[in-house]
């Protein structure tokens, strides 16, 4: 089997393993919109990462790697502005 192929094969894999692993807590997040357990420091750094790894990935034309962070850089946003406007709500309280 070429070389490759074989490491996009990994790259696809990885790719999916990323998305199915994140996409449910985000899921999760926008319909209960339950912020309490997001640490923000981590979650900022995650996010960062991701559009890093999209950068990196358009750079290289590597296309697993844009596409799966382009999600996770989405869900992150979303994510994020949820948690700011929970944090902001309870603070008013």
């Amino acid at each position: 089997m070429d070389t490759e192929l074989i490491i996009n094969i990994i790259g696809y894999a990885a790719a999916i393993c990323m998305v199915c692993g994140y996409l449910p807590q985000a899921i999760y997040t926008i319909r209960t919109r339950d912020t309490d357990g997001i640490a923000m420091p981590t979650f900022l750094l995650l996010g960062a990462g991701s559009i890093f790894f999209v950068i990196q990935g358009l750079m290289l034309s590597n296309w697993p790697l844009v596409i799966t962070n382009a999600i996770t850089t989405v869900s992150s946003a979303i994510v994020f502005g949820i948690k700011i406007r929970n944090d902001r709500h309870k603070r008013r309280r």
